[in-house]
């Protein structure tokens, strides 16, 4: 990379466009330029749960995820003839849902975002991962998206999910049920 990264402030952005990676320039409210950026905060978001304690494997398939987010941010900055996400991707988060899911109870009931630190954080970035998803979807419909990036983030947001619950077994609380029939007290 050398000293790409070197200038920081360049000012080329200040007239509200951007540079993508094929070197046209894009109005910063544009689409694509949203997916990008709600890929970044889901990004920041994992970085937030990797700040926690958690176990090395949970570490390091949380680090390859980042990994991949970066891909795919660069992958959506290049609109046409690049694909960095590939099936490989797919299948590997495929398998650590299936491995984490089969250490879990089978769910009931539907289950609501919270529990230990840990948990909650990882229902927070599933639910900013459906964000992308649907950001993504909205791209697609108008330009293309490889469609390995839309079953990436589908695939993720169900490892968030069985990760939330993994990380509440490993704090030693259950899963948070919703209470469906709950009493509701009456509205002074």
């Amino acid at each position: 990379m050398g000293n790409r990264l070197s200038k920081i402030v360049t000012r080329t952005g200040d007239a509200g466009t951007t540079g993508l990676g094929d070197g046209s320039r894009i109005a910063k409210d544009s689409l694509r330029i949203d997916v990008i950026g709600e890929v970044d905060e889901l990004n920041s978001f994992i970085g937030v749960l990797l700040a926690e304690e958690l176990s090395g494997n949970i570490h390091e398939l949380l680090l390859a995820v980042q990994h991949d987010l970066f891909d795919i941010g660069g992958e959506v900055c290049i609109p046409v003839g690049y694909t960095a996400i590939k099936e490989d991707a797919i299948e590997r988060l495929e398998a650590a849902v299936e491995e984490i899911n089969e250490t879990l109870t089978p769910l009931k009931e539907f289950i609501l975002p919270g529990g230990v630190r840990p948990a909650a954080l990882a229902h927070l970035a599933r639910s900013v991962c459906r964000r992308v998803e649907r950001r993504i979807v909205r791209l697609a419909n108008a330009e293309p998206v490889s469609e390995n990036i839309r079953k990436y983030f589908n695939r993720l947001s169900d490892l968030l999910f069985v990760l939330g619950r993994a990380l509440n077994k490993a704090g030693g609380r259950g899963d948070v049920p919703w209470a469906h029939a709950r009493v509701k007290k009456p509205r002074d």
